[in-house]
């Protein structure tokens, strides 16, 4: 028996009863998967910043030097005389904006990936310049 059933009068009666549409519920159920997008949104931009701003990438006279993690370190280095080859790839939105993909071709080791590089084109003509100077 509900609350309002059991604080009728006497003699008092029940003529319509009003409940929730099923929207109501919808819209709920929507604002949780929402919410869900929103925090795997809220993921994604965390991890990527957190890896944007621990990573350090260069080119010395000497080799190719990357650098990612705060707490867990890990690093990638190539002399330059054992780098064979880079490649950038961009698409169309990548030479618009001015960013693409870096993957330098070492021996002795896998290729190293760089994603989303801002010039790309300018950083591999500083490698293979450096290469030069470096032969001599």
């Amino acid at each position: 028996m509900s609350y309002i059933e059991r604080s009728l009068g006497e003699g008092e009666e029940i003529v319509a009863k009003a409940h929730f549409h099923w929207w109501y519920t919808a819209k709920a159920v929507l604002a949780l998967v929402l919410l869900a997008f929103v925090l795997v949104g809220f993921y994604i931009f965390f991890v990527r910043m957190y890896r944007k701003w621990t990573t350090e990438i260069a080119v010395t006279t000497h080799r190719f030097v990357e650098k990612t993690g705060l707490f867990t370190l890990s690093t990638n280095e190539l002399s330059l005389n054992n780098i064979e080859g880079v490649r950038v790839e961009q698409n169309l939105w990548g030479r618009m904006l001015g960013y693409g993909h870096l993957r330098i071709e070492g021996t002795g080791m896998d290729a190293i990936a760089l994603p989303d590089i801002a010039d790309p084109v300018r950083f591999r003509s500083a490698i293979e310049s450096a290469k030069e100077r470096r032969r001599g």
